[in-house]
């Protein structure tokens, strides 16, 4: 029996509930993906999913426009392969079909529906393989524009995930559309998100402590750097912590800013600002629900857990090919 090598440039499409991400790597058989090239731009589909809840012409135009630039930069780049996925804003959507359709026909890509699960799956793989085994058992959480996506286990795959909605992206559009929201909308939307993940939440919080608790996303990566934690420049591998009393500290002080107050913050992106209080509140049930003093930010999530299932699947069809 003899082993399949292989090293490709891979693409991948992320169309988030925020952002539309292409992420370029270059992957070698048995070794960690490396970054070639990334291109971003704020979709924000969270907040562009009209009153029947649909996405609006103008978040597919804008996703539209989008993938077609990305799919430019992809084939300039060099990429073999490109990896198209889309997660809650699309996912949720009572349209779904018609605007993958609609993308499919104007630029030719095909892009996948990531369920809930398998979204919490594939960033829980990645998380995994980031830290390995010496975590021990993981509780992983990420929180999206459009979803919260919870998984816990001690093997590779987690034996058990949630996917709820109460991304910060949806719950800003929902619950927080004051430039400064009253303290009684903040509490409002405090009890609703402790109330969902508390109901739906149940099996994991009742399993034990993890060994290892994680964030992953952009927004919880942005709270950990709003409350201490290092500046990106330093590099993926500074540990980097959100700790729960601090987070409960700067809660209160995200309440009384405007948006463009929090964007002065360190680590916060313009286009982001305004979903920070939302996603604060959502870090701060998980850690307090779950009886968490702090998350580690893992820089791997959902792109890096598609591209490791992804190589994976090459190395397994190789190797079977040479069998």
């Amino acid at each position: 029996m003899s082993s399949s090598v292989f090293a490709m440039r891979l693409g991948v499409l992320d169309i988030g509930s925020n952002t539309g991400h292409l992420l370029v790597v270059d992957a070698h058989d048995g070794a960690a993906p490396i970054p070639a090239y990334s291109h971003k731009e704020a979709l924000h589909l969270a907040e562009h999913i009209d009153k029947q809840g649909a996405v609006s012409s103008r978040g597919v135009d804008a996703l539209v426009r989008f993938v077609k630039e990305a799919l430019e930069a992809a084939q300039d780049k060099g990429c073999e392969e490109i990896l198209g996925f889309a997660t809650s804003a699309v996912r949720d959507a009572v349209n779904t079909d018609q605007v993958l359709r609609h993308v499919h026909d104007e630029t030719g890509v095909d892009i996948t529906v990531l369920p809930g699960d398998d979204e919490a799956r594939l960033t829980f793989l990645a998380v995994r393989r980031w830290f390995g085994w010496s975590s021990g058992r993981l509780a992983v959480f990420d929180v999206g524009g459009g979803s919260l996506e919870i998984a816990a286990g001690a093997d590779e795959a987690p034996d058990a995930v949630r996917s709820l909605p109460l991304g910060a992206g949806r719950l800003t559009r929902d619950w927080l559309r004051e430039e400064r929201p009253s303290p009684v909308a903040v509490r409002e939307l405090q009890r609703k998100v402790r109330a969902d993940i508390a109901r739906d939440a149940g099996p994991l919080l009742h399993a034990g402590q993890p060994d290892h608790a994680v964030a992953t996303s952009k927004t919880l990566r942005s709270l950990a750097r709003i409350c201490g934690a290092a500046p990106s420049a330093e590099g993926a591998r500074v540990r980097r912590i959100l700790a729960a009393d601090v987070l409960a500290e700067m809660i209160p002080r995200l309440t009384q800013m405007t948006t463009a107050e929090t964007a002065e913050l360190p680590g916060v992106s313009a286009r982001r600002a305004h979903q920070l209080l939302a996603g604060a509140l959502v870090a701060d049930a998980v850690m307090d629900l779950f009886e968490l003093d702090e998350l580690e930010v893992c820089p791997w999530a959902l792109r890096e857990g598609v591209i490791l299932e992804r190589l994976d699947q090459i190395s397994i069809l190789g190797n079977t090919l040479k069998l």
